[in-house]
């Protein structure tokens, strides 16, 4: 099987990754690849399953900030760090369908709202619930990442007509317990099964540079690519060192181990959006270029990611007009 892998031809791959489950030798395989062969395997499968110049803009608002009680070592919103971040309750309705039309009007198709939760009490999700019927009526994909949900929550989104649910794994379930405490990876495969059972898509991925190993990056990957189905979306964060959080002295990650990460992405999960999403900031346009062409077709587009910055629009319109790249409806 892992021959048949690295020498199948590309046209025959997709198949090859769709019916069968990897192993993490396989996938590390991959990663071990010449970097040249490797972009082209991961964008020959990019091209069989979306256009080659095709992204897909999303916009992320914070809809409640700070004060959560969870450990997650790379997070300024966690309340036991000092980050300096100021803590915001749970933002009106009005003030959200505001900032959705402003991200349609930037031409972002899908709009993402987030909350600083461990898990939302009821009376949250009959607020979001109001939200994301308000901004589904604006003519845009809705998501949410509001922490672990039970099975009667995520039917409740799910009824309201959410389209993807974001739930991110982080890492390997080995390196994990390194990061988090407060929460077990069960719990967000928990979670992750009650947003398929409610009929929602998935968005669900992880953060590299947190100081794990390549082979951590391996078991994300391989967690993530034999989930059946896979998430439609797949979100790849290069870790933003915030002052204040056990991270934040963290070693930076090799960029080209970067780029292998969202080429892997893109073979093992060929009819994903693979998402370029929190460290954009800190990436040069070269950086992105290659990430475009390993199979990234996804980014998070606007100023602020939660409580992290962002490329700024204007960037990205510049960048994308110099690749001739085209922004999807």
């Amino acid at each position: 099987m892992t021959e048949q892998l690295l020498s199948v031809e590309a046209t025959d791959l997709k198949t090859q990754i769709v019916d069968q489950a990897y192993t993490k030798a396989q996938i590390t395989e991959l990663f071990d690849l010449p970097f040249l062969e490797l972009v082209f395997r991961a964008q020959s499968i990019h091209r069989q399953n979306f256009e080659s110049t095709d992204i897909q803009l999303s916009t992320l608002m914070s809809v409640k900030t700070g004060a959560c009680p969870e450990d997650c070592s790379y997070c300024p919103q966690s309340a036991r760090y000092k980050t300096g971040l100021e803590v915001e309750q749970l933002k009106p309705v009005a003030e959200i369908i505001e900032a959705a039309k402003v991200a349609k009007a930037n031409g972002a198709s899908r709009f993402c709202m987030g909350a600083a939760w461990r898990s939302p009490k009821q009376k949250d999700i009959e607020h979001m619930v109001e939200a994301i019927e308000a901004v589904r009526a604006q003519g845009l994909e809705t998501c949410a990442t509001l922490g672990m949900l039970s099975a009667g929550q995520a039917a409740d989104l799910g009824a309201a007509g959410l389209d993807y649910y974001n739930h991110n794994l982080d890492t390997s379930p080995e390196y994990y317990p390194e990061v988090i405490s407060t929460r077990t990876y069960q719990d967000r495969l928990d979670t992750l099964d009650h947003v398929r059972d409610a009929g929602m898509k998935v968005c669900c991925g992880g953060i590299v540079g947190m100081g794990e190993g390549q082979v951590d990056r391996v078991g994300l990957l391989a967690t993530l690519a034999n989930m059946d189905p896979q998430p439609e979306s797949v979100p790849i964060n290069n870790l933003v060192k915030v002052e204040g959080t056990p991270l934040d002295q963290t070693e930076e990650l090799d960029p080209l181990e970067f780029v292998r990460t969202i080429a892997v992405a893109r073979i093992l999960m060929p009819q994903a959006r693979v998402r370029l999403s929190a460290g954009r900031e800190e990436m040069s346009d070269e950086m992105q270029t290659l990430c475009f062409i390993a199979g990234a077709n996804s980014i998070f587009y606007g100023e602020d990611l939660l409580t992290t910055g962002n490329a700024t629009p204007e960037h990205d319109l510049a960048l994308f007009e110099r690749l001739k790249i085209k922004v999807s409806g």
